[in-house]
């Protein structure tokens, strides 16, 4: 996955929003959104503070479109992933992908994941909508696998919202602990770990005959 900003928007204004957002999304990131002013933003995007103004009334609603537009931008690569998956148990694929996007979209991933947080306003609209059609997507996918007798009959959406879970939380786990310089196999023992957690979980056969699982069945 590319950088989300594309500097090939055509036209001048498009060209500039362009700019801003790209600005916004680095400073909100590496700031935060109270520690950056429009001033800094105007600066950063290589326009007047004016200009700034006539593309967005506030800074406020700059927060919104690119948390919006990044929102929009996760659920399309997590809709591709599990399209262009080989079959039902190449989870470690789709961990693979996300996991090595995370250090080339960080600074999305943190306006997305966390900065987000601290407004309430993001929570309802922006982030909680996205977020659910992130987990309906993902639901869809297994109920499909469960049909087909791929999966355990579990509850679908609890099963979205753990691997959707698992990958966030473990992913940044693994891009802020980790070793910067991590080699694309230890990447790959990642993803595959993840995966074999969470299609195998983590005790023994001769344990899991022995435990009833009341809390996923349905």
């Amino acid at each position: 996955m590319v950088a989300y900003y594309s500097p090939a928007a055509t036209g001048l204004e498009n060209d500039t929003e362009t700019k801003i957002l790209q600005a916004a999304q680095q400073l909100f990131a590496r700031q935060g959104y109270g520690g950056t002013t429009t001033r800094d933003l105007a600066q950063a995007a290589g326009v007047a503070e004016g200009t700034l103004f006539r593309h967005f009334e506030s800074k406020k609603a700059i927060l919104l479109k690119v948390a919006a537009d990044g929102w929009t931008e996760l659920l399309t690569d997590l809709l591709t992933e599990l399209s262009e998956m080989a079959n039902y148990k190449a989870i470690d694929q789709v961990m693979q992908h996300r996991i090595d996007d995370i250090p080339r979209n960080a600074d999305l991933m943190r306006v997305c994941f966390m900065e987000a947080q601290l407004h309430p306003e993001l929570q309802g609209p922006v982030q909680g909508e996205m977020l659910a059609k992130m987990v309906d997507v993902t639901e869809a996918f297994f109920q499909t696998a469960i049909d087909r007798g791929i999966y355990r009959p579990l509850n679908p959406r609890v099963l979205a919202q753990i691997f959707l879970g698992m990958f966030a939380i473990a992913g940044f786990t693994h891009s802020a602990l980790g070793d910067q310089a991590n080699t694309s196999e230890q990447v790959q023992a990642f993803a595959q770990g993840l995966s074999d957690v969470f299609l195998n979980g983590v005790l023994t056969e001769r344990d899991c005959a022995t435990e009833t699982q009341p809390v996923l069945d349905r």
